[in-house]
């Protein structure tokens, strides 16, 4: 029922007023203009398709690179002198691709191992054929060729395997286009990174002086390279370690696999030394999967989630990190790992780059509690948790978070 109440307007003359003093009125204070900061996302984009370029050449050590006796052995967690070198080199494509399937399992594959020119260009174009104009993933092994050039190129292989053959990042740009991704585990891998950007910039010179000249010279205009990425094991200048009780390909480990590679890199004093483990039977005794956050590996999983996500929102410029953590979803799982790898690789000597370049996190106070997780959790290995990690004691993390939180809600202000 709807009441409707006869109000003359003599009776708001009653009212009294509020905020009707003179400083309320004075029209000639300065009136602020709020800033409302927009948090949605615009457009998101998709990793459809990656590729993986595998140069090994098992057997046969690059020339430019004096390696230890005895040195790194293990490539995707498995050791490359267990089994013939072709059957190897196949294990280890395989898994690779495994190891990102885990990330992203519906992004469609494509492998060339110990591969030509040829052969890289012609995967490249079918990924960005199948890709239209979503990003694509190229992922380069280049541990059995030498070292990336000044000049700006990789190392392949000609057909009978008897020289290495340049290929040059002008030429893979052309291949692959954009939006692209790129992770670099090399040494000299920062030169590539700065060696794209330089062919990049470029291009895109070229183009538009093309466009102010208005003449015809008959050739189509350069292709802009625009959105890429890059993700480098080390800067320009550094060799990869060498360590036989590190996996050779630890970038790549802490990218696909970081859970793994924390529990090798158990802590002592973590900011001056550390100490590898590569016995991955600790991991392995810790009950459930990390699919499922009802256990203990799913519950360690998403703690490292939180973990990395708190340290990026923390250090990088908001746009940034909505482009890198929140836009796509294989780029934000590999750039959370990304941070883990600068924290693992400092420790050896190596120092990561990215581009778009992110500042150094390796010392941010949030990886304090990554470590007391990963204490817990071998702890409770030691103390027998139930093996179906329904039952197994969980980790205070969140809990202390939502604590603090309130806590800060109360008396941040005093």
């Amino acid at each position: 029922m709807l009441l409707f109440f006869s109000v003359t307007p003599q009776h708001w003359l009653n009212v009294p007023e509020a905020f009707a003093c003179d400083r309320h009125r004075n029209e000639e204070l300065p009136h602020t203009e709020q800033c409302v900061m927009k948090w949605r996302i615009r457009a998101r984009m998709r990793t459809v398709c990656v590729g993986l370029i595998v140069a090994l050449n098992i057997g046969v050590d690059p020339p430019d690179i004096l390696k230890t006796d005895p040195c790194a052995r293990m490539e995707a967690w498995i050791d490359i002198n267990t089994s013939p070198s072709q059957k190897t080199l196949e294990h280890i494509g395989n898994q690779l691709q495994e190891q990102y399937s885990r990330m992203y399992a519906r992004a469609r594959f494509k492998q060339t191992l110990d591969p030509t020119t040829e052969e890289v260009k012609k995967m490249c174009m079918q990924l960005r054929r199948a890709a239209k104009d979503e990003r694509v993933l190229i992922h380069y092994n280049g541990h059995g060729v030498p070292m990336p050039t000044d000049c700006g190129e990789i190392w392949v292989f000609n057909k009978n395997f008897t020289q290495y053959i340049p290929l040059s990042l002008y030429d893979l740009q052309s291949f692959i286009t954009s939006p692209s991704i790129f992770v670099w585990d090399c040494s000299n891998a920062g030169q590539i990174v700065k060696s794209y950007d330089t062919f990049a910039r470029q291009r895109r010179q070229d183009y538009e002086a093309q466009q102010k000249s208005r003449v015809n010279t008959g050739h189509p205009p350069p292709t802009l390279i625009k959105d890429y990425i890059h993700l480098a094991a080390c800067s320009a200048g550094e060799i990869l370690p060498m360590d036989p009780s590190l996996p050779a390909d630890l970038f790549t480990a802490c990218l696909t696999t970081p859970i793994e590679v924390a529990f090798q890199c158990v802590s002592l004093g973590y900011y001056k030394r550390q100490v590898v483990h590569t016995d991955t039977s600790v991991l392995d005794s810790i009950p459930g999967k990390m699919t499922d956050r009802k256990t203990m590996k799913g519950e360690l999983f998403w703690i490292f989630t939180a973990i990395t996500d708190t340290i990026a929102w923390n250090v990088l410029p908001r746009d940034l990190f909505q482009k890198l953590f929140r836009q796509d979803l294989l780029v934000a799982a590999l750039f959370r790992n990304f941070l883990l790898a600068e924290r693992v690789l400092t420790g050896v000597n190596c120092t990561p780059v990215s581009y778009p370049s992110l500042p150094p996190t390796h010392q941010h106070p949030m990886w304090q509690h990554w470590d007391v997780s990963v204490d817990i959790a071998i702890s409770s290995t030691k103390s027998g948790a139930d093996s179906s990690g329904q039952n197994s004691p969980h980790f205070p993390f969140f809990t202390n978070q939502l604590k603090a939180f309130e806590v800060w809600l109360e008396l941040g202000s005093q």
